[in-house]
């Protein structure tokens, strides 16, 4: 591997693989009361295993549907994505709110054609 290069990593979500710099990893963190929940590790620093996904709305809503984080990050039980769901739907944020082809669905921009 050439140094400084990004290693490959599959997107839990849509099972693309894509640079790791290119994705958001995501750890289970496991609070006082027992619950699990996501949480977004974009410094790449957090301990334990984590899992990786596309920065989109659509991404985090197929990796949920699949129940792909139970099984990326070897947890069992509920997993709350509260933390991460905020963080996609945030404006501003690549894949947030603010881009209104992402928000209605659609996989490409179709207003140049």
């Amino acid at each position: 591997m050439v140094r400084g290069a990004s290693p490959v990593r599959t997107c839990v979500g849509c099972r693309k693989r894509a640079q790791a710099s290119e994705l958001l990893r995501v750890v289970a963190v496991v609070r006082a009361d027992g619950t699990v929940v996501l949480e977004p590790d974009p410094a790449r620093i957090r301990p334990g295993r984590g899992a990786h996904l596309h920065p989109d709305p659509a991404c985090l809503a197929l990796a949920e549907r699949r129940r792909a984080f139970g099984r990326a990050l070897r947890v069992s039980g509920v997993i709350d994505a509260g933390p991460l769901v905020a963080l996609l739907a945030t404006p501003g944020t690549p894949g947030g709110a603010a881009n209104p082809a992402r928000q209605q669905g659609r996989t490409t921009d179709m207003s140049t054609r």
